[in-house]
């Protein structure tokens, strides 16, 4: 599948579920685009580069104990012009990372060697990410069918019952430094601007 742009945010402030011009097309959420794209999207704040900062640690600690094939689901506040509808900064992104474990490792093993990236308390406070996982290798179809709707069904909406969208970032690190160099741009500029 290929990129698609990240689409701008309704006049109720989130990603639409779909293209509204086109509400039966494969343009739907989550839409998947590249970290590059995804950086220069968000990080609008100061607040809001510190948890992408945060997030790309985290995507960075995942490559260190081998996660690299998979995506990840990106999701909450963070995607909503929240400093709008409700008059704060976002505390956190949520994400899931759907991930093929390393040869010869289990789930185990992983949590073992870095129990933070696994632990949502952990995670948030360390790397300011709600954190999830689900194995992609060695596992049923039903299984995967069962997680992939859960996640659905729990992000496709707000807590209020309106539709929404959210996004899809490849797991493999080739743009995480060139999305960490925007970044720090980013916070240079806004440093240049005080």
């Amino acid at each position: 599948m290929p990129l698609s742009a990240i689409p701008g945010w309704t006049m109720e402030g989130f990603i639409p579920p779909h293209n509204p011009v086109s509400p039966v097309s494969v343009e739907r959420s989550p839409y998947r685009v590249g970290m590059v794209d995804f950086i220069l999207r968000y990080s609008t704040s100061a607040n809001r580069r510190k948890i992408l900062e945060g997030f790309l640690n985290f995507r960075q600690a995942l490559q260190n104990i081998g996660l690299i094939h998979g995506f990840q689901w990106v999701d909450g506040s963070f995607l909503e012009n929240v400093e709008y509808l409700e008059h704060r900064s976002p505390n956190d992104l949520d994400v899931v990372t759907f991930a093929y474990l390393p040869n010869g490792l289990d789930q185990r093993d992983l949590f073992n060697q870095d129990v933070n990236l696994f632990t949502a308390p952990q995670s948030k406070g360390l790397y300011l990410v709600d954190s999830y996982f689900v194995q992609l290798n060695n596992v049923s179809a039903e299984y995967l069918i069962e997680r992939s709707r859960y996640w659905y069904s729990m992000w496709s909406h707000r807590r209020s019952g309106q539709w929404k969208g959210y996004i899809e970032l490849d797991l493999n690190p080739i743009n995480d430094q060139i999305a960490l160099a925007n970044l720090q741009r980013a916070n240079t500029r806004e440093e240049g601007d005080e």
